[in-house]
Order: structure tokens, then sequence, then C-alpha cells
């Protein structure tokens, strides 16, 4: 994944993924404050708890409904805070993270989170995958790639979305993680191969005043608190 292994960090290092205890976490060089996933315990437990099960507004996005519960493809899986939230309302969800500090955090939660029998059930409907996003819906799109013999009833995408000005609003851990990221800036190039995957919709996750994917006008909309939800309708092959 071209991440270097170092017995100490390098004098140009400004971050380093290193083992605390039990967990794998990204450190700032010269600060306390680190990032790491933890499904288990803290927020995402809380959330689990008391977070509002279907009433979020990511579930209403994706269209949890009666008995329906989507399978759904998130081709940008980031730290796996929105898939786990969807799991844990029973969809069955694929990831894909193409961030190699990114994914490394995250298969250390969900292992960790399969431990814990509060989780387990939950993290046993993820499967993570280290991929471009892009590439391996441009496959499926194709009918091929590591996905040609899935079916998927939602594309989730919430690329990383580049907001110098509001970096001081996010905690100095996760905006050391959103510094180190970077801003997905060819995230355009997701939604029109997601349109010829999906089989009922396909929701962008997006900042509540950031301007639309790909410049594309959404079909509808549900709005959340400082976020807003796109959602698109699939479009067939045919009427390309």
């Amino acid at each position: 994944m071209g991440i270097a292994i170092w017995a100490l960090p390098d004098e140009d290092a400004t971050h380093i993924l290193q083992w605390n205890e039990e967990h794998l976490e990204l450190v700032t060089i010269g600060e306390k404050a680190a990032v790491y996933v933890d499904f288990v315990s803290g927020a995402a437990a809380h959330r689990r708890q008391f977070g509002g099960g279907r009433g979020q507004p990511v579930a209403k996005a994706i269209g949890i409904k009666g008995d329906y519960i989507p399978r759904v493809l998130d081709a940008t899986a980031g730290l796996g805070g929105d898939a786990f939230v969807l799991a844990s309302l029973g969809c069955t969800m694929t990831l894909i993270e193409r961030t190699p500090v990114a994914y490394l955090l995250l298969s250390d939660g969900l292992r960790r989170a399969q431990l814990d029998t509060h989780t387990a059930e939950i993290v046993a409907r993820m499967t993570l995958h280290f991929g471009d996003g892009r590439e391996w819906l441009t496959e499926r799109a194709s009918g091929s790639g590591p996905l040609a013999q899935q079916e998927f009833d939602v594309v989730y995408l919430d690329p990383m979305f580049p907001e110098p000005g509001k970096r001081a609003k996010s905690k100095k851990s996760m905006a050391a993680f959103q510094t180190l990221i970077g801003g997905d800036e060819d995230a355009d190039a997701l939604l029109a191969p997601a349109r010829l995957i999906a089989k009922k919709r396909i929701i962008v996750k997006r900042p509540r005043h950031a301007p639309l994917m790909a410049g594309a006008r959404p079909d509808f909309v549900f709005d959340g608190e400082s976020t807003r939800f796109d959602g698109y309708l699939p479009i067939s092959k045919t009427s390309k």
C-alpha cells in the first residue's frame, strides 16, 4: 500500500500509524490527539443505542422502510461511520476504500468490533475492500471486475469534500486526518457509473451548502443538520 514501516519515525514525518494497546491509530507528530476507529464504545455505541434508528437522515435517504432493507455499496467508505449505522439497521454493506491509511484504520476497527458481542452481528454485514471506487464502479457498470456478480439496491457516495475554511470546526484529530487524506478532487467521476449499477437509487452525502456532484441536479434531497443527501435515480444502460 506504499506505507513505510519504521522502528522510529523519520525526522521528516508529520503523521504516523502506530499501535496503542489494542488498536491502530493515526497520530500527528507533536500532538496528543489520535484518530482510530471504534465501533464498540464512545460515539458509535451512543449512536447505535440512542441515535434515532430508522429516523436518522442517512437511513431515510437510502430508503429503509417497512420490510425493505437495501443492499448498499459504499464506494467511498472512509472510516466507516455511516456504513456501520446502516449495517446496524440491517443493511448488507459492501465498502470500498482507496486510501491506505483509512483502509487500515477501518480494517482494525472492524476486527475489534468482530470480537465484541454487541457489535459482532453488525459488522458481519460489512465487507471491506481496498481499491479505487471509481475503477470498481466503472468495471461493475461494464459487467466486469471484483463486484461483477453482486447486485446493489443503493450506491452510497460520501467523498472527502475539500473545505479549507471549515477545518477549525472539526476536532483537532479529525482535522489532521482530513489534512493528510485530502479532498477527493476526482469525486465527480463516481456518479455516472454509480447510476448504471444501483437498482433503486444513488445517494450522495454533501456538506449542506456544497455544490452538486458533477453539476447534476438530484431527483430528491434529504436535509440533515450540517449535511444533505442528494438522491439520484438509476439510468439503464439502454437509455444512455
